[in-house]
């Protein structure tokens, strides 16, 4: 099973498919020629992006990402700050510190190549829109390695295994988890036969996979972890509301969390008659914050994506700052539920624009969200599943149509819509019976099947929507 910490991993903005996914599978791809002893006798590499990485590939900085990966760097430990600098000394020079040891001549015109009118990389089993050929020759010109790699959403990477010189499947070596599941009746069947709730069953879970630790120490372990990833999201809230200036990528989109936010301390300050909705515009501060860090380039957390880092992060300060009795433990089951409901997505439909479009980037953020925050609040595991069916039942059918390529446009606002929608689907939920019409696996099964149908023009290309529609200046 996916783990907790696959869904909600440390990288940096603006895309986890886009910037993480390609960086992971150029460091890997790099690695892999160390493991082989054929790093000392290259003299070339060459990368092939296809479909999605190509068409918007530039605005998302998949260009970059992948120098940045081929130069030894890591999404989860690479320091914001050096990004741009690494950057700049390649493309000055002209070559590449390949895996961080070997120097290279690298022609970017060359060996970065964007083939925008094919979809997958030719004679390749494995088909999906976001795939990065990477391709190592000796001095003659051979071919030393050539492995194939497709970004499946959320920084997710898996290779084509059926390419020549593939790494090929990896041995299972997760430990044994107690209590399985592949689907939302399967998960609270597991919890109702157990008394559990779903963040317990879950903490069983994740706790499992630190098999030499005690019982106590591997649930101690994990919490930590928990708490780790809510530090850096909170960091990223602070970081977004500080600061101001104007998005990089050339649309010249103001940053707004700032301003916002001054505002709506100044009309507490000034003591005006109290307004009820002012969390929810506090929601849409924090959610923005998120984004503009991470549409700068900044470090996020992917929850599930990056281009839906935001709505997350805004709910659990919403449950923190406004619900009395807010504490640790009630923010522990928020990421643990929320992951729960990320994980059902990830197996069983999509997290990936450029798959399902939009839907599965700030659809399921939003669906995670609502079902966390219901269990913050000590929902019943029903109104959990409830929750989380109402917040991406109202996201079906949603686009991804980013304006030039850039997480910017309508990616920043989005995320803030649909904090305020898992809000308010956590409120319908514990306000309900919780015996209702449409269940969690109908409704994830239903946004799969739209994303199928949804044309590619649609899906993270920017070749229709908003992106074509929108005359840029």
């Amino acid at each position: 099973m996916t783990s907790l910490f696959d869904l909600y991993k440390p990288g940096v903005g603006p895309s986890s498919s886009h910037t993480m996914g390609p960086m992971r599978a150029a460091f890997q791809f790099t690695t892999g020629l160390k493991d082989r002893g054929v790093l000392d006798r290259v003299a070339r590499v060459q990368a092939e992006l296809y479909g999605s990485l190509a068409l918007t590939g530039v605005g998302h900085a998949t260009d970059r990402a992948v120098l940045l990966g081929l130069a030894g760097n890591e999404p989860a430990t690479i320091a914001p700050e050096s990004i741009e600098p690494t950057i700049a000394s390649i493309r000055a020079s002209r070559r590449i510190n390949l895996g961080g040891s070997r120097s290279i001549a690298f022609e970017e015109a060359s060996d970065l190549v964007f083939h925008r009118s094919t979809m997958f990389p030719p004679n390749s089993a494995t088909q999906h829109p976001n795939g990065l050929r990477l391709t190592a020759f000796d001095d003659a010109g051979k071919v030393l390695d050539q492995r194939t790699f497709f970004s499946i959403g959320g920084g997710f990477i898996t290779e084509d295994v059926t390419q020549p010189g593939a790494a090929g499947s990896a041995a299972q070596t997760d430990a044994h988890i107690p209590f399985p599941f592949h689907s939302a009746a399967e998960m609270l069947e597991q919890a109702q036969a157990r008394s559990l709730t779903i963040s317990q069953l879950m903490l069983a879970n994740e706790s499992a996979r630190f098999g030499k630790l005690s019982a106590d120490a591997a649930q101690e372990k994990v919490l930590e972890r928990v708490d780790r990833i809510w530090d850096i999201m909170s960091s990223c809230i602070d970081r977004g509301v500080a600061t101001e200036g104007t998005l990089p990528g050339g649309l010249n989109v103001r940053r707004r969390a700032h301003r916002l936010a001054e505002r709506l301390r100044e009309k507490e300050a000034a003591g005006t008659p109290s307004d009820p909705l002012a969390p929810l515009d506090w929601v849409t501060v924090w959610a923005m914050a998120v984004n503009e860090e991470n549409a700068a380039g900044g470090r996020v957390v992917t929850a599930p994506t990056n281009g839906a880092a935001g709505v997350i992060p805004a709910v659990a300060r919403y449950y923190e700052r406004f619900i009395p009795g807010a504490d640790r433990e009630g923010m522990q089951r928020f990421f643990l539920t929320s992951a729960a409901i990320g994980i059902l997505y990830k197996e069983n439909a999509s997290i990936s624009g450029a798959e399902v479009g939009c839907q599965g980037e700030v659809g399921v953020a939003c669906s995670m969200a609502a079902g966390g925050l219901t269990a913050a609040l000590g929902g019943t595991n029903g109104q959990i599943e409830h929750a989380a069916e109402i917040g991406m039942e109202h996201n079906l059918g949603m686009t991804c149509d980013p304006i030039g390529g850039l997480v910017q446009i309508p990616c920043i606002e989005r995320n803030a819509m649909g904090a305020v929608k898992a809000v308010q689907a956590s409120r319908i939920a514990m306000n309900e019976l919780e015996t209702h019409k449409v269940s969690l696996d109908q409704v994830i099964r239903t946004m799969y099947l739209t994303g199928m149908d949804m044309q590619s023009r649609y899906k993270e290309t920017s070749l229709a929507g908003l992106a074509l529609n929108i005359i840029e200046c």
